[in-house]
């Protein structure tokens, strides 16, 4: 019972961040929430192995981000598809402020675009954020330098651009 417990306790304090790390690695809420809930099943299943990890939230949202990437890469050609075809719908709940800084995420580079997730919307400090990339500290904070210099150009260019318009 105190598996279960435990397991219970972690669902309920990281879901909703790891949902929202893997969105906004992705863009795409289903595809999130799908990953996450994989990602959990999968820490269930070796939930001895999970608990004792220096962090089962570092587990399981590396895990997700993983399934993920995965699923993209296999679905990408189809997704580039639909896009070509499909009429310009709107997401209930995203603004333009979101859906720009969304669109800066995905011009980042991977490595940029999961250092920037981790540190800035998931408040993960840069040696956990370190840790978690299996990468050097020094080697984030360039990722880091660079996801927020490409971000602001491109989040300025679209402020400039909605202004001069408007």
């Amino acid at each position: 019972m105190r598996d279960a417990e435990e397991f219970d306790a972690l669902y309920a304090a990281c879901a909703g961040r790891v949902v929202g790390h893997v969105y906004a690695l992705t863009g795409n809420r289903a595809e999130a929430e799908d990953a996450v809930a994989e990602a959990f099943m999968r820490a269930w299943q070796r939930w001895r192995t999970v608990r004792e990890a220096d962090s089962p939230e570092a587990w399981v949202r590396r895990v997700a981000s993983r399934i993920a990437v995965s699923s993209w890469r296999k679905t990408f050609n189809r997704i580039r598809a639909h896009r070509r075809a499909a009429v310009d719908q709107g997401v209930p709940g995203l603004n333009e402020d979101h859906v720009a800084l969304l669109q800066a995420l995905q011009r980042l580079s991977a490595n940029e675009r999961r250092a920037v997730v981790l540190h800035h919307l998931n408040d993960l400090s840069v040696a956990e954020v370190a840790a978690e990339m299996q990468a050097p500290v020094g080697t984030v904070k360039t990722y880091l330098a660079r996801g927020r210099r490409a971000m602001a150009g491109l989040l300025t260019d679209v402020h400039q651009e909605e202004t001069s318009h408007g």
